[in-house]
């Protein structure tokens, strides 16, 4: 679609009421990472059969799914199996590559070839976390990198804003190496107008050895930029098989703490595995468990 064809469509587009398909629910969604660690445990491929996926999807309870799209591709392949099942995109996860300049025109139109796929089906959130320098290895972005990628999600964010979505910045544990220098650099260099935050919890636990204080402290200072939120609960530092309310991090400090700065952020359950998690409940038990605390936790 040409952009201003596109364009003149969004009114159309916009005014797409998953309330009226019969969709509850819809402002707490799971991500397709914590499935897919929940299928690597038993052997299983997620993504390999979009329709068995979403129709065991639909079972957990969740009206709603923020899948991790790695192509234009992929979208076109889950899309059909998601209205099939009555499964609502509020939002989607993309990878980008922002520091470097030579990869930064690449990146940002792949991410709008998947975002105008996405916003006819509803999607008003778009997740990047621009990618590390290398995943194996703690290798920080240099000054010049990030000032590269700053601007670059800018840039992103205000043609997103053009297509009537919103970007939310994400983070893993490597953004608060050195001083947490790559998040505050992020978020205290773009434009609130064109890039908001999406708050993962425990990757801000994790990145600062397992601090929660550090949780509260990104609240603080970022609060107003929060439309989204990755939800996740360790006991002792491991990943738990299910979402608490009270475990490393003290959800219900935080879920009040939302209230009082009446921040109501689009809700995004991410309760994954890793080698040392327990094992005592399959992958649809324990989403509805996780849907259950995160209704009444953030209610």
């Amino acid at each position: 679609m040409k952009r201003r064809n596109f364009l003149a469509s969004l009114p159309l587009l916009a005014s797409i009421d998953f309330q009226k398909l019969g969709i509850q629910n819809e402002s707490i969604s799971s991500n397709g990472y914590n499935w897919f660690t929940f299928y690597r445990r038993d052997g299983k491929i997620w993504g390999e059969n979009w329709n068995r996926d979403m129709k065991l999807y639909a079972q957990s309870g969740l009206k709603s799914f923020e899948p991790g799209i790695e192509s234009l591709e992929m979208l076109e392949k889950l899309i059909p199996a998601m209205k099939e099942n009555q499964i609502a995109m509020p939002s989607l996860y993309a990878n980008s590559v922002l520091h470097e300049q030579s990869q930064v025109k690449k990146s940002i139109q792949s991410i709008l070839e998947i975002a105008a796929k996405a916003v006819g089906y509803g999607c008003q959130i778009i997740v990047t976390n621009p990618s590390p320098i290398d995943w194996n290895n703690p290798i920080n972005k240099s000054d010049s990198e990030l000032i590269t990628q700053a601007k670059a999600m800018d840039q992103l964010g205000k043609e997103l804003k053009d297509m009537g979505m919103t970007l939310a910045y994400h983070t893993h544990d490597m953004e608060l190496r050195a001083g947490a220098r790559e998040i505050h650099h992020t978020l205290q260099n773009t434009d609130p107008e064109y890039v908001s935050f999406c708050f993962d919890t425990h990757w801000v636990f994790r990145g600062s050895d397992n601090s929660q204080l550090a949780v509260f402290d990104i609240l603080k200072m970022y609060g107003d930029r929060i439309v989204e939120l990755h939800l996740r609960q360790s006991t002792g530092g491991i990943w738990s098989e299910s979402f608490t309310a009270e475990g490393d991090i003290d959800y219900l400090k935080f879920s009040s703490m939302l209230k009082q700065k009446n921040i109501r952020p689009h809700l995004v359950i991410e309760q994954c595995l890793e080698a040392q998690s327990p094992r005592t409940l399959d992958v649809v038990t324990a989403h509805r468990k996780d849907l259950e605390v995160v209704k009444n936790l953030f209610a």
